[in-house]
């Protein structure tokens, strides 16, 4: 490990009265900068979907190739994610997140500058792997910054970063491709990268105790019953992290793998629906970037409010997932047999999928944390992530390639297969809540 990015050490404590001032502004400042640096590693990620059908006409690419490039993507994310998520959780957030983001700035503008189809496949599986410093070091810094009681609830707040950096990349993305052409998609967002990176430096923190805070449970004396401050604050060897919290964990294995299909259902219409509505529902560029736009902001209200219920239920994070997934197995359904030539309604259940999807994608990371510990969350994270990306990879690279063999009936008959995969298998983690 890198020994500048290692945690920063613990400092002498505040008095009481400071630590009464300084904890809720801290607490603020670690979730605004965690919320607007990771709505930034969504528009350097998932840029290329929107201006897809532009790229593929200036360079000569199929569908199934820029396919390729967004599995590639993918794979090294998920990858990443588990790996980046076990050094981020013996890395500083403040250094490791702002690192993150100028890597896949760097690799951003490099994939503009590419027409070279093996160049590109190999950039963006480079950006796949930067991508995973995002989500662990902002884990890490919510899991030592919001305690238990709250954590439905604060990383609702959180994750709705998602929604608004994946919204705002559509629309971004589109403009900038249309205004200078396609490879603007990634230079725009490859500035916005470096300047909050800069920004991160300033702003963000490692843990309470790195700035004479106590910590989180102590604050907020919110111990379980028998717990001690020792038992969450001491760092974990590596087999306590890889084996105890992840490996010979029966119920982490069952929240992973029903993510791998939620994560179909997420992806799907973020990778496919821009060119799916230019090619059968008659949209055009900007209306398919206002899909993913629609897709992503409906997530906004039931992030949060679900993320409160799963907590006023006791961590049930389960049982809230296989709820959602209902309404969205009944649009991805509607899209499959309804006929063209009523975009309204198309643009309405890709609204509807949004709204429902975003909590379970929000409440299975969460999951990962009730399932460990705060000093495993990123590996956790990565491990329930891993599945998740291998999930989108089978989707960018196979469902491009049903669509050009049997059309897009194909594809989408697929996705409501995994649908109803993603519901099987959340039914087995109804009754799981945080551990003590």
């Amino acid at each position: 490990m890198l020994s500048w990015l290692r945690p920063a050490k613990h400092i002498t404590r505040e008095p009481n009265a400071e630590v009464d001032v300084k904890y809720p502004r801290f607490r603020w400042q670690v979730l605004e900068a965690t919320f607007i640096g990771y709505t930034v590693f969504y528009l350097t990620r998932n840029n290329l979907a929107p201006i897809r059908p532009e790229m593929q006409e200036a360079l000569g690419l199929s569908l199934a190739e820029t396919g390729d490039f967004l599995a590639a993507t993918a794979i090294s994310y998920g990858i990443g994610k588990f790996f980046m998520g076990a050094w981020s959780d013996r890395s500083n957030p403040r250094l490791f997140m702002p690192l993150g983001l100028l890597l896949t700035a760097l690799v951003n503008f490099c994939f503009g500058f590419s027409s070279n189809y093996w160049v590109m496949m190999t950039l963006w599986a480079m950006n796949g792997l930067f991508q995973g410093m995002g989500w662990p070091p902002c884990g890490r810094s919510l899991g030592h910054w919001f305690s238990e009681n709250e954590r439905g609830t604060m990383f609702a707040v959180w994750n709705i970063a998602h929604n608004v950096g994946g919204g705002l990349v559509g629309v971004l993305a589109a403009a900038a491709a249309g205004s200078f052409g396609w490879q603007y998609a990634f230079f725009v967002p490859g500035l916005i990268a470096i300047v909050t990176a800069i920004y991160l430096l300033l702003r963000l923190r490692d843990t309470p105790q790195s700035i004479g805070l106590p910590p989180i449970q102590e604050y907020r004396n919110d111990y379980p019953a028998g717990g001690k401050e020792h038992d969450h604050e001491r760092e974990l060897g590596s087999y306590e992290l890889f084996v105890e919290n992840i490996l010979l964990n029966r119920s982490l294995w069952i929240v992973a793998l029903a993510n791998f299909f939620v994560y179909i259902a997420r992806y799907s219409p973020i990778d496919l629906g821009p060119s799916y509505l230019r090619a059968v529902r008659g949209a055009d560029a900007m209306d398919g970037g206002y899909s993913t736009l629609i897709l992503e902001w409906a997530g906004i209200p039931s992030t949060l409010l679900l993320g409160w219920v799963s907590d006023k239920l006791g961590g049930r994070r389960g049982l809230v997932s296989l709820l959602c997934m209902l309404p969205v197995f009944l649009s991805f359904l509607g899209l499959w047999l309804l006929p063209a030539g009523y975009l309204w309604l198309d643009l309405t259940l890709f609204g509807v999928i949004g709204f429902f999807i975003y909590p379970p994608v929000m409440l299975l990371g969460v999951a990962g944390l009730d399932l460990t510990s705060k000093k495993a969350v990123g590996t956790a994270a990565g491990f329930i992530g891993l599945f998740g990306y291998i999930g989108r990879t089978v989707e960018s690279a196979v469902f491009g390639r049903l669509v050009e063999a049997g059309g897009w009936g194909d594809a989408l008959l697929a996705m409501v297969a995994c649908t109803v995969a993603a519901m099987f298998l959340l039914l087995f983690t109804i009754n799981l809540r945080p551990r003590a």
